[in-house]
């Protein structure tokens, strides 16, 4: 098979990459793509606003090669170029790191890098002296330290997408695209990638970064562009509007960046949680340490820490995902330390999990049928064992209405298919409409645009003000100030402080967060 032409780089060409009337219809009827025109100057990092659905990961799918376009043009350095594959793209200089990682968890941070450019002998035997060295000295140049022995199961997210940079960078991609590169990352990571952002564009890269936090566009990029519906709205320098015009134009109405709640009114005693220890993923550490607190009714309590302190072990020992060593959780009273996640379930726990793919959805099954996961046995969607379609189809499509959630075949649509933020929207909203007690959020608004997360707010607060139990893990500062009652701070294991958020300061949870600072009443015991 012939292979195309790899247009050299003209000094000249004014534009590294051009989107000349991209067009992209799936199933002949949703335009997800629609007439789009942007230019990307060299060297430049130019930053894609939208909100979920909006047609971003689409249309850099279709740059990289997983998607062809229905029409419209590719130019690579001012010439027109087909990607049909990501191979190609890699030919072309693209990389991508992609929301969801496209790693290997069982080969180690080594063998993914080189996936695909491996060197061998001619016995067949692989060879990593040189790529070790290459690799080496782009870890040195860029900051992106990784243990290239361990596996990918084995590292924390971070970690995870440095490997993915390395992919991109080991294979010499001039132009770089990420998709949602900050969405599970800490503010200490976010900073370092920033860093590394800006490192790349004074090696000459030209990055495209799809990304809701509008924050980060006025920080990193030189140019952003707005898709709306599928439209590009527009191509704006950073810094020319503020976040509010953003916003506004991202989902064509104001958007509100604070939630409006009353006062809690905490009841009785939903979670309770006594001296509990969870043993780390590698079981050589306790991650939650000697652990006690209370989650009452109407109220949001959030547990802030930095990402890898024990928040993440916590939250599935309550909802039963992990085992615990020792202490106890009780639900309305009830020990539940040593039920089952289907017992939790029924006795009152909704989960928003941090990781929709594994714990969240079943990718393979249709919205329709993600959104009654954990209700199969309810008397409106099934009778003597057997579903009813046309009462789960009319409930999803309810809650496609009430979220927003956007795809080609509503109900009937592939959940594998969707963007993430829409993926995200399934989960949460059903675990919110779930009759339940306590409702377990991590990252809820993980990948959501900007509307997005104020309707989620609003739906959580509307849920503590009707008798729920929230507890809350997010790693995003202004979602805690927005919607918790009470704050914990949780380093290592163990709670060092308990605030209102309305009376501290980011600056102040940084001191407990980092484990610089305990309150007294925290210094011997785990909390409460």
């Amino acid at each position: 098979m012939a292979t195309e032409t790899l247009p050299a780089v003209r000094k000249n060409a004014p534009y590294v990459i051009e989107f000349d009337g991209i067009t992209k219809v799936f199933n002949g009827t949703l335009v997800a793509n629609d007439n789009i025109h942007i230019q990307v100057r060299r060297g430049e990092i130019h930053a894609l606003l939208g909100e979920n659905g909006a047609g971003k990961s689409t249309l850099m799918s279709i740059l990289f090669g997983l998607l062809p376009p229905t029409s419209g043009r590719l130019l690579l350095n001012g010439e027109e170029i087909r990607v049909k594959n990501p191979n190609d793209a890699n030919r072309f200089g693209i990389g991508m790191v992609h929301q969801h990682f496209m790693l290997i968890d069982v080969f180690t941070g080594l063998e993914n890098i080189v996936l695909g450019h491996e060197d061998a002998n001619r016995l067949g035997f692989l060879k990593y002296r040189k790529a070790k060295e290459k690799i080496q000295r782009l870890m040195d140049t860029y900051g992106l330290h990784v243990d290239l022995r361990k596996k990918v199961q084995d590292m924390t997210v971070g970690m995870q997408q440095k490997v993915e940079i390395l992919k991109m960078l080991y294979r010499d991609s001039d132009v770089l695209i990420f998709d949602e590169p900050t969405a599970v990352l800490t503010a200490d990571e976010i900073e370092d990638l920033m860093k590394i952002f800006r490192m790349l564009k004074n090696e000459g890269k030209t990055i495209l970064f799809i990304t809701h936090k509008l924050n980060e566009v006025r920080e990193v990029a030189d140019r952003f562009t707005i898709l709306r519906k599928g439209r590009a709205i527009g191509t704006y320098e950073s810094g020319k509007l503020t976040n509010e015009e953003m916003a506004e134009l991202m989902v064509g109405h104001k958007v509100d960046f604070t939630t409006p709640k009353g006062e809690a009114h905490p009841g009785e005693i939903v979670l309770r949680i006594e001296n509990l220890q969870v043993k780390s993923a590698e079981g050589n550490k306790l991650a939650v340490d000697n652990l006690s607190l209370d989650v009452r009714r109407g109220e949001v309590v959030s547990v802030l820490g930095i990402d890898g302190n024990g928040q993440e072990e916590l939250v599935n020992a309550i909802a039963g995902l992990q085992k615990t060593k020792g202490g106890r959780i009780f639900l309305n009273g009830k020990a539940i330390e040593h039920l089952s996640i289907k017992k939790r379930n029924r006795l009152g726990i909704s989960h928003i999990p941090g990781d929709r793919h594994r714990y969240g959805l079943i990718l393979d099954y249709s919205v329709m049928y993600n959104f009654i996961q954990e209700m199969p046995e309810n008397a409106t969607f099934s009778n003597k064992g057997f579903l009813k379609e046309r009462a789960i189809k009319d409930y999803s499509d309810e809650m496609i209405r009430k979220y927003d959630i956007r795809s080609s075949m509503g109900s009937y649509t592939l959940t594998r298919t969707m963007s993430g933020g829409n993926q995200q929207k399934i989960i949460v909203g059903r675990e919110i409409e779930r009759d339940t007690d306590l409702l377990l959020c991590v990252q809820p608004t993980r990948g959501l645009d900007v509307g997005a997360i104020s309707t989620i707010h609003k739906e959580i607060i509307k849920a503590r003000d009707e008798g729920k139990a929230i507890l809350l893990v997010s790693l995003e500062l202004d979602e805690v100030f927005d919607i918790a009652d009470t704050i914990y701070t949780l380093f290592e294991g163990r709670i060092t402080g308990r605030f209102n958020p309305k009376e501290t300061t980011y600056k102040e949870l940084g001191l407990y967060m980092s484990g610089a600072k305990c309150q007294d009443e925290f210094r011997k015991e785990g909390g409460r």
